[in-house]
């Protein structure tokens, strides 16, 4: 069983251990705050905790952070409105040693519940859409699609970001979106890892006419269909495009990759020489003309590097003719970013807490 499944199995038995433990101490609660049900109960405390936690911004690394940031939120209630509900049920809280153990209970087990959700890192929106390809043939990349009839473009859920089940900008996201069409109601579904990595190669990268983006397009998606899990691979992005929808954009990534849990970016520039820095028609140009040539294509390509940088957080490796001649190589440099990934430590200690019953 993969490791992802037995923490979940782990979790979902800490889950049911709490539920015992909340439906034991209830009867006491009631009686000694005089609320009349768990339905009221829920009502006043541990419900709706969105009211008291930014979810959309906060990445939650533990129950305990989780309890803390809703009691901060609690109180800050209360104290905007000293005469109103809130401020009666804090005083309730303070005054209630049952509600108060109740309360860290259920908080905990909504936390484990919903730990998916709460404990990654989500995109910005202005990042939750990633457009790729060449124009007339660019699709969207997006998180939560939906199509707007009022400007009859496509844009993101945002409510719905923090709750996407996959990986962000991985292989099992974009099965589940599809690719969107700009200006257009119309999504392009993949049934499986291998329709989409199909598509993948053999109509948006086979569309660049380049021998080595196609060759390394062919190896990443022989790759992905080689390993347990294709849906958790980074997505291999082809055709990243700086500007967006923006028709007469300045610059396309070859290749970029987001990691799906700190969400950085890194691009890979396949730069051979006759495409990037031939000179043509220089005959009768004197030498210094020459070099004027030969400066800005390369102040071109630095610039698109660095703007890339600037704008998108995207560091870009080069690889020119010399690392061409082995795209075995170049290959494998990619795939130290596309090797599947678990949380981060911090998180897994903290869950490794929450599992183990530390705290409660």
């Amino acid at each position: 069983m993969a490791k992802r499944d037995l923490e979940k199995t782990a979790r979902n038995k800490v889950i049911a251990r709490l539920s015992e433990r909340l439906t034991a101490l209830l009867p006491d609660v009631l009686v000694e705050t005089g609320i009349p049900s768990a339905h009221s109960l829920h009502g006043l405390y541990g419900g709706k905790f969105a009211r008291y936690i930014d979810i959309k911004n906060e990445v939650i690394l533990s129950s305990e952070h989780f309890i803390a940031l809703y009691l901060e939120g609690f109180v800050r209630k209360a104290e905007g409105w000293p005469s109103g509900s809130y401020a009666r049920n804090l005083e309730l809280l303070r005054n209630s040693p049952k509600l108060r153990e109740y309360l860290h209970l259920f908080l905990k087990r909504t936390y484990l519940r919903n730990l998916e959700a709460l404990s990654k890192k989500r995109p910005a929106v202005e990042d939750a859409a990633v457009w790729i390809g060449q124009n007339n043939a660019n699709y969207g990349i997006l998180v939560t699609p939906r199509f707007s009839q009022r400007s009859s473009q496509w844009e993101n859920d945002k409510s719905e970001i923090r709750h996407f089940s996959q990986l962000y900008w991985s292989i099992g996201h974009v099965v589940e979106t599809g690719l969107v069409v700009p200006g257009k109601n119309e999504c392009i579904a993949f049934g499986s890892p291998e329709e989409y990595l199909n598509f993948f190669l053999n109509v948006i990268v086979r569309n660049s006419g380049s021998k080595y983006e196609y060759e390394i397009a062919r190896r990443y998606r022989d790759y992905a269909l080689s390993t347990p899990e294709p849906t958790r691979i980074p997505l291999l992005i082809p055709e990243f495009r700086y500007e967006g929808l923006e028709s007469s954009h300045r610059y396309r990534l070859d290749f970029t990759i987001i990691d799906p849990f700190e969400l950085t970016k890194i691009g890979f520039e396949l730069s051979p020489w006759s495409s990037h820095g031939y000179l043509a028609k220089i005959k009768g140009l004197t030498q210094k003309a020459i070099n004027k040539m030969a400066q800005d294509n390369f102040e071109h390509e630095m610039k698109k590097h660095k703007d890339f940088f600037r704008r998108h957080g995207t560091f870009v490796l080069i690889y020119t003719d010399n690392d061409l001649a082995d795209l075995g190589k170049v290959f494998i440099d990619m795939q130290r970013y596309l090797e599947p990934k678990s949380r981060p430590t911090q998180l897994r200690f903290h869950i490794t807490q929450d599992v183990l019953g530390i705290g409660t």
